[in-house]
């Protein structure tokens, strides 16, 4: 059974109101690094199913798009940025 991944989800809201939702809701699971990009480190698949489905049912699947991207701990070590920021916090999550 794989542990706990690192999780990259990016969304495309247009309306307002479900935007500020999933902002919050997605602030329970991980860090926000830009407006509409959260790193979610230390999910578990079950934990990341339900964000997932919670997500599903706040978004217009006709206009809206949320992206996730699992992350290795490798690939964590190789973020790069510019600006403000800190790096990716891999330290508890399971490398498949």
């Amino acid at each position: 059974m794989v542990g706990n991944m690192y999780y990259l989800i990016c969304f495309d809201i247009s309306d307002n109101r479900i935007r500020y939702r999933a902002v919050k809701l997605l602030k329970g699971h991980g860090m926000r690094v830009q407006k509409s990009v959260f790193e979610c480190p230390g999910l578990t698949e079950k934990q990341l199913l339900v964000l997932q489905d919670k997500l599903l049912a706040l978004v217009d699947q006709t206009t809206d798009s949320v992206r996730y991207y699992r992350l290795c701990k490798a690939c964590c070590a190789e973020i790069e940025w510019t600006g403000p920021g800190k790096g990716a916090q891999n330290e508890n999550f399971a490398a498949i």
